[in-house]
């Protein structure tokens, strides 16, 4: 859920504006440690008619940069390096009609995909950052969905 309403360009999106946290997505590899490609990332905000771009800084480990709602992004830190797997640039979101807004980054897109992972040695989540490019009005309280999918090996 997006706090903070209002945010501009390179602003991080979470869940709190004073106690943030990392994104985290559980199982994506089958074992800890173990590793994949990410295949797909799907942005949906239930917020319509936002045309923001999103960029999602992914880890292995939850990145000490900066995770408040609307605070300015501080990803990739150099002190994260050692956990960063790379970042997913999404295209410009959109909705037709009236429904959610979405951006989808596959292989058959810019946005740096497929791109390859290993979990940490006791883990098997992978955790991001979400900052936007564009400055964006999404409702108080509307809900961004972040989905990724990979396929495991």
């Amino acid at each position: 859920v997006l706090v903070g309403g209002a945010a501009a360009a390179e602003d991080i999106l979470s869940e709190s504006t004073s106690a943030g946290t990392a994104w985290t997505f559980s199982k994506m590899a089958r074992i800890n440690g173990g590793s994949g490609y990410i295949t797909k990332v799907h942005a949906i905000c239930e917020t319509t008619a936002l045309t923001a771009r999103l960029v999602v800084f992914i880890f292995t480990a939850t990145p000490t940069s900066e995770l408040d709602d609307n605070a300015a992004n501080t990803a990739l830190l150099h002190a994260d390096l050692a956990n960063y797997v790379g970042k997913v640039d999404l295209p410009a979101m959109e909705d037709i009609g009236t429904g959610d807004s979405e951006a989808v980054a596959t292989p058959s897109t810019t946005g740096n995909l497929p791109m390859s992972f290993t979990c940490a040695s006791d883990a098997n989540d992978l955790y991001a950052v979400v900052a936007t490019r564009d400055a964006i009005t999404p409702t108080a309280l509307d809900e961004l969905v972040i989905r990724i999918t990979a396929d495991q090996y």
